[in-house]
């Protein structure tokens, strides 16, 4: 342990720790925090939330989850192969293959452990089965910027658990550019072997830059190699783009029949964090094989499943967010004015999304910019300072008032005034 006790110290002494915040009570987007380090409280204006379309206070979602408790409890103890399924299971994973146009659908407890089932049952398939063998290899290809719980199950794609106990062939993995088609068609190109089992796989919205994977024109690479898998991370996706909040196929005017007809296999990680105001993910396929393969994944099989209110909660979400399209309308006007806000002063917002993404000159610090924005004007944005590019991460919701976006953008320009008057005097 001693060198951990090293490094967390030198980690501490150099500035890169979070700033720690408790929260005690939320009102719309009014939140009441405690400085962990202090102990102060005061109320905030939230910009760093990813309930984007505000459900997780709605009354009906609410009612949801409390309604499942006192039917089936607070959890279902148990995986849903031995005695952990109920019948919100089904409804809610019929509910997102009605949501997303894909048929089968597979629910998990998060997006680790969802995108780790993916990779460990394309790659490796599940337990020992008389009379058949799996010999072909398998070639990932991941965008550079994909989210961690991507990478995490990529980097360690070669030795999961399948690998360790079906002795299976070997996976490779490359990455390439971000959102560059041209690179992803050469590395195919390049690294595809006959026989090959391929998987590409990316987020549809990138969390730190705001911006959109090109579906289509990955499609139209992908269908040179029939029976191609594109798996899409729609996390930042649904609920957010596409007119009724579908994802990333509706915001490109296609579903994902579209691939299909193209000899591409689509696959989709819908997560019910954002948009769905609960916790969970689901796998979302139209081969009906896929799903009982998934099922019995290790982080299937190996944990509970999804606890009943967290279920209930992610079903009357979705159901709200059919029957009321409106609010995604709502959280797409909030983004447009927002983004427009700031490019009328001056801000570089990156990306197209309700994430937005503000860059800062490499001399600022962002941890500080986010302090000095919540002691003087009370706004509570999120900080990345642990990349190349330092920058303020923004989250537009369906709930911002246009009040409550002029209020960060007038202080938001009174803090870079101060601090970058601070700077060049320095």
């Amino acid at each position: 342990m001693q060198v951990v006790q090293e490094y967390v110290q030198r980690w501490y002494a150099s500035g890169l720790d979070p700033d720690e915040y408790i929260c005690h009570e939320k009102r719309g987007n009014l939140v009441e925090i405690e400085e962990a380090v202090t102990g102060k409280r005061r109320t905030v204006l939230s910009f760093c939330s990813n309930d984007v379309l505000g459900l997780v206070q709605s009354d009906a979602v609410k009612q949801a989850a409390v309604d499942a408790i006192w039917k089936y409890g607070t959890s279902n103890s148990s995986c849903s192969v031995l005695s952990g399924r109920i019948d919100l299971h089904r409804q809610l994973e019929a509910e997102i293959s009605a949501f997303k146009h894909l048929p089968h659908t597979q629910l998990f407890m998060n997006a680790w452990m969802a995108m780790q089932a993916v990779v460990d049952a394309f790659c490796h398939l599940a337990i020992p089965v008389p009379g058949f063998q799996h010999t072909r290899e398998t070639l990932i290809l991941t965008d550079v910027l994909n989210h961690g719980c991507i990478v995490s199950a990529v980097v360690n794609a070669n030795t999961r658990s399948g690998k360790v106990f079906g002795n299976s062939p070997r996976v490779r993995v490359k990455a390439y550019r971000h959102c560059d088609v041209e690179d992803l068609a050469k590395k195919l190109y390049r690294y595809a072997h006959p026989g090959d089992r391929i998987l590409v796989v990316s987020d549809a919205v990138f969390s730190m830059d705001g911006d959109i994977a090109p579906l289509p024109e990955m499609i139209q690479v992908m269908s040179q190699y029939p029976n191609s898998v594109l798996l899409m991370d729609e996390a930042h996706a649904s609920g957010a783009i596409g007119a009724t909040g579908r994802g990333i196929y509706e915001h490109f005017g296609i579903k994902p029949d579209y691939a299909i007809e193209r000899g591409v296999i689509p696959l989709i990680m819908s997560t019910f964090s954002k948009f769905a105001a609960s916790a969970g993910a689901a796998i979302s396929t139209h081969i009906p094989e896929f799903r009982p393969l998934l099922d019995v994944s290790p982080t299937s099989i190996g944990t509970i499943s999804l606890p009943p209110p967290m279920t209930a909660a992610a079903l009357e979400s979705i159901r709200q967010v059919r029957q009321y399209p409106e609010i995604v309308e709502k959280l797409q006007e909030n983004t447009r004015y927002l983004r427009d806000r700031l490019a009328e002063n001056d801000f570089e917002a990156i990306g197209e999304t309700n994430v937005i993404p503000v860059l800062l000159p490499p001399d600022i610090n962002p941890k500080l910019y986010a302090r000095k924005l919540m002691a003087d004007a009370g706004l509570w944005v999120s900080p990345i300072w642990f990349i190349a590019k330092p920058r303020l991460r923004i989250t537009a919701n369906a709930l911002h008032t246009q009040a409550e976006m002029d209020s960060l953008v007038n202080g938001m320009v009174a803090t870079r005034n101060l601090l970058y008057q601070t700077t060049v005097s320095a």
